[in-house]
């Protein structure tokens, strides 16, 4: 029997990963070790192996065939726009991609007229703007905190991830408008869902089920 390798993204999400695949009996030991320097963590008995990635890097691996199953948010899904199949919805990391900014940016959105958007998240901003809104936005990709534009006046909107939204209104800014709801996703490569396919059903089936 072949191994199936699972992609996790690093974190809190891989560790909530984790406490699901224990609860339909995927399990692995070495994961739990906080002091390993291991890379790859094996599941000898169940052939399994697991990896933790950056989480825009997992949908990569997936693709490519170097995990057959992934698990990360669907803004990395979005983004990154690989070629790999979105199966499940596990209901965790729960948050929502929005426009913010200040108040005074709400007529800016509705009068159509150009104005320039901050974001970590170039594709689904323009997606957004251009597709679904009709509106032409310059989009300046940023890498760090991206609530400091609209502040020194680099974007007059930008688009993020909000959980709370405490960030946001401790730095006067608020959501102007909600793009789409976000949460971690199962993600599988396509040649692997063919090959491994009854390992895989099983997976989907028993994490679709779990808890009832």
């Amino acid at each position: 029997m072949e191994y199936l390798t699972f992609a996790l993204a690093k974190g809190r999400l891989a560790t909530k990963t984790m406490e699901i695949l224990e609860s339909i009996g995927i399990t692995c030991e070495e994961m739990k070790d906080k002091d390993s320097r291991k890379l790859i963590f094996v599941n000898e008995e169940k052939k399994l192996k697991f990896f933790l990635a950056k989480a825009s890097d997992v949908p990569t691996y997936v693709e490519y065939g170097a995990a057959d199953i992934g698990v990360v948010g669907r803004d990395t899904i979005l983004e990154e726009d690989r070629h790999i199949y979105e199966v499940l919805d596990l209901n965790i990391g729960r948050c929502r991609m929005c426009v913010a900014g200040p108040e005074s940016a709400k007529e800016l959105l509705q009068s159509g007229q150009l104005i320039r958007v901050a974001t970590k998240y170039p594709k689904i901003a323009k997606d957004y703007f251009f597709h679904k809104k009709h509106q032409t936005v310059e989009i300046i990709k940023l890498n760090g905190s991206v609530e400091l534009a609209p502040i020194v006046g680099l974007s007059e909107v930008i688009v993020d991830i909000v959980e709370t939204g405490t960030t946001l209104k401790e730095n006067g800014l608020s959501v102007l408008e909600e793009i789409l709801p976000l949460s971690a996703r199962m993600v599988v490569n396509p040649v692997s869902m063919k090959m491994e396919h009854e390992r895989i059903a099983d997976i989907i089936e028993k994490l679709r089920h779990r808890g009832e």
